[in-house]
């Protein structure tokens, strides 16, 4: 394994309980509420120093752990672009409360995930996308009696869903560290969304005479509510999303098509999404506002690319340590193929950092050369990766559990029961992908 810096190599691999180290002295900063980035860094070079690295080979192995994410980094800033014109257009509001209106009262449940899942597919954070649905799911539970823990996790499971076919940041990193694009990880994805929707729904159903009952005193924890007039029109709204969509997916469908004309369209993700978002804003006419949107949709990305950038340096330390071939090895010891390292190392990084994206960072770029050695393709190893990403990180040193138990406004006993339900959508997700890229 080699780092660089100045001339500096690291001739011998750091030991794999160093990495370990680092990675356990990550999480207990994250617990502790140091910023996660500061945390991430913390870890990477205390393993590297106890690993037996110099302070110069330390520099090196953590700036080239950085420098190795920075194409994700790249193309998260770009769909900033399209992120927050969705959300400061209020277009991703109009498509949640169309969906909702359309499938009426009977089809609450199946409503509130679907348009959760929607919003999150079309590019707009999981968070955000809570955010954006749960006042109108307080106000449908109040009127209908459904409990606060069913409908988060209605709104979890379908976010989760939407999560794994979005240009998001996860599926960004998950694709980049793989050197696929995003578009081959959004389409293989949808069939294991489709079961993790149908997963959510049913429990929820379920659950929704369990739990605190939902009054609009809840409110006051939810999203702004915008009224009607206020949002433009849902054939203006689904413009940019559709634009977007299609334009991502010219190039795989063409290739699976065998449609050479087609399977040459290969354009990034960096030109699509901003592309999108203007030619939707225009069309929304709300064209006066892209300087303001734009900074918006940067501002919600900084943390991200800070986080990424934390995550590319823990990264470093793990892939200049023996850690992935110990991890293989043990994992065949116990009788378990190879092959199941992806969504194994998807799963343990997300729930050691509790988010998907920096999860699968960290297993893209940690265990990523372990995965492919071990005989499974680049796409399985970013599908199974990234569902395995969604089953245990909604945990409480993340902020998503905290925003969306504010969204519900559910104390933290209450939140920690959705935490199961939200585990078994990822879980379900994680198992499909698994039989349909793997196994079979």
């Amino acid at each position: 394994m080699h780092g660089w810096e100045e001339g500096i190599v690291v001739e011998h691999a750091l030991a794999w309980w160093a990495a370990l180290i680092g990675l356990a002295l990550a999480i207990a900063l994250i617990l502790k509420k140091l910023n996660t980035t500061y945390a991430l860094l913390v870890g990477a070079v205390v393993g590297c120093l106890i690993g037996g690295a110099s302070l110069a080979s330390t520099v090196g192995i953590v700036v080239t752990g950085a420098q190795s994410v920075m194409g994700t980094v790249i193309r998260v800033i770009a769909a900033g672009v399209f992120a927050g014109v969705m959300m400061e257009s209020g277009a991703a509001d109009r498509i949640a409360r169309t969906i909702v209106e359309r499938c009426g009262e009977r089809l609450a449940i199946f409503a509130l995930a679907l348009a959760t899942m929607v919003i999150c597919a079309v590019g707009v954070f999981i968070p955000v996308a809570v955010l954006i649905v749960a006042p109108i799911a307080i106000e449908v539970g109040n009127r209908m009696g459904i409990s606060k823990l069913a409908l988060l996790v209605a709104l979890s499971g379908g976010g989760k869903a939407g999560n794994i076919i979005s240009p998001n940041p996860n599926t960004i990193a998950v694709a980049t560290g793989f050197k696929i694009q995003p578009s081959e990880v959004m389409i293989s994805s949808f069939v294991p969304a489709l079961c993790g929707l149908a997963v959510a729904v049913l429990l929820a159903s379920v659950l929704k005479r369990h739990g605190t009952m939902t009054t609009l005193a809840d409110l006051e924890g939810g999203g702004t509510h915008r009224s009607d007039e206020d949002l433009p029109s849902i054939g203006r709204a689904l413009v940019a999303p559709a634009l977007a969509i299609v334009l991502l997916l010219i190039g795989p469908i063409g290739t699976m098509l065998h449609i050479t004309l087609l399977s040459r369209f290969q354009v990034d993700a960096m030109y699509i999404l901003p592309l999108a978002a203007i030619v939707g804003l225009l069309v929304m006419r709300q064209g006066r506002h892209v300087l303001g949107y734009c900074t918006a949709g940067l501002n919600r990305m900084i943390d991200v690319v800070m986080i990424l950038i934390g995550a590319g340096a823990l990264g470093g330390l793990i892939t200049n340590s023996d850690l992935p071939q110990q991890i293989v090895g043990l994992i065949n010891a116990v009788g378990v193929p190879g092959s199941m390292l992806a969504p194994i190392s998807g799963i343990l990084m997300a729930a050691a950092t509790a988010s998907t994206s920096t999860g699968v960072i960290l297993g893209s770029n940690s265990f990523g050369h372990a995965i492919l050695t071990a005989g499974t393709s680049p796409m399985a190893a970013a599908v199974t990766m990234q569902a395995g990403g969604t089953v245990i990180d909604a945990l409480p040193h993340g902020n998503y559990f905290h925003v969306t138990a504010k969204a519900m406004n559910m104390n933290l006993a209450e939140r920690m029961k959705v935490v199961a339900f939200e585990a078994l959508v990822g879980l379900t997700m994680t198992i499909v992908a698994t039989v349909l890229y793997i196994i079979l």
